[in-house]
């Protein structure tokens, strides 16, 4: 070959590398899941706090696992396995009339309305999410394309 049609790209080479590294080092993954980390611990409060208190079971009974990459998507779970979470989530009937020795009262309304703790949680994390994981994101990828 010529001389004229020689090339320089050991600056692309270079970077090219550092790209490489990061992938393999999982740079961008590791961010988002510590982005991802904020947002489920976020999420995790938000929903405590919207839980009504009458014992403090229902409220002590969230939990969160922690955030981790599936190979296609970043997942983590919010849960609560007390028992009778999901009538105060979702509402729930009730047989009027009938005497509850625990509140020392009859019932009078044929349904109980949900508080929807969960639901507006899930909404306002929807609203939010973006404002938590960008900062994380650019960060990590300002260490991989621009400096160090």
């Amino acid at each position: 070959m010529s001389d004229w049609a020689k090339i320089d790209d050991s600056e692309f080479q270079a970077f090219a590398r550092k790209v490489h590294d990061a992938v393999q080092a999982k740079t961008l993954i590791e961010s988002i899941e510590r982005s991802l980390d904020l947002v489920a611990r976020y999420a995790l409060k938000e929903v405590k706090q919207r839980t009504p208190v009458d014992t403090g079971t229902g409220r002590r009974g969230w939990d969160v696992t922690e955030p981790h990459y599936t190979g296609s998507a970043f997942v983590f779970d919010i849960y609560n396995n007390t028992e009778y979470i999901s009538f105060v989530e979702n509402g729930h009937r009730q047989v009027v009339g009938r005497y509850v020795p625990a509140i020392g009262k009859r019932l009078k309304k044929p349904w109980v309305e949900g508080t929807f703790m969960w639901k507006s949680t899930e909404a306002d994390l929807q609203a939010n999410m973006n404002k938590i994981i960008e900062p994380e994101v650019e960060k990590a990828l300002s260490q991989i394309f621009g400096g160090d």
